[in-house]
């Protein structure tokens, strides 16, 4: 390689890391969560995949702890955007319960990241961030169930078994590695959630 063509192969490298933000460091680390696990996101990898060098981090983050925090700070604030932010439009409850079931029963990426991070309760920075996430979005369904007729109580218990659901079948198809149900038992199964649900 000539001095210009390092040069030049230098400057685009300079010029990627430059461009990266925390945001994309934070999003890939997701990703990587995603596909591999909590264990998988490491600065050496991650620098790899976003075609950067280890500099690039540094700029952003102090640690790897660091990192996490902001990943897992990125998750939460996407997923209440994402999935809370499109239903605030819908004025009845029983209509933004169903939104929110059909919503929640196609987001795949959101599910798999929830799943990994179950598997990673024992985390100092992730057990802090489910429990937060876990309690909004308990109080959103209490509060949905509410608005929608139920007393208290009732609502209270409606939301915990949404919740239960939810949390069990990410179990069943994510961990447990139970067989995927084909698209119309799927589409039945849902509807029989909500039926079942919400009242």
């Amino acid at each position: 390689m000539t001095e210009a063509a390092a040069r030049a192969a230098r400057a685009a490298r300079t010029a990627r890391t430059a461009r990266l933000s925390a945001s994309d460091w934070a999003q890939g680390a997701l990703d990587l969560l995603a596909e591999q696990g909590l264990a998988a996101v490491a600065v050496e990898p991650l620098a790899r995949r976003l075609g950067v060098t280890k500099g690039s981090f540094y700029w952003h983050f102090k640690s790897r702890d660091a990192l996490l925090s902001a990943a897992l700070e990125r998750w939460a604030a996407v997923e209440q955007e994402t999935v809370f932010g499109q239903l605030e439009a819908i004025p009845d409850a029983r209509e933004r319960l169903r939104a929110l079931f059909g919503l929640v029963a196609r987001e795949v990426q959101s599910h798999v990241i929830y799943s990994e991070l179950l598997k990673a309760l024992d985390h100092p920075l992730v057990q802090p961030v489910m429990a937060r996430v876990s309690k909004r979005r308990l109080d959103y369904l209490i509060a949905s169930f509410r608005q929608a007729g139920l007393p208290r109580a009732q609502a209270q218990h409606r939301a915990r078994l949404a919740y239960a659901a939810y949390v069990g079948f990410l179990q069943l198809s994510l961990q447990l590695l139970q067989p995927r149900l084909h698209h119309d038992e799927f589409e039945a199964y849902v509807e029989h959630v909500m039926q079942t649900l919400i009242p």
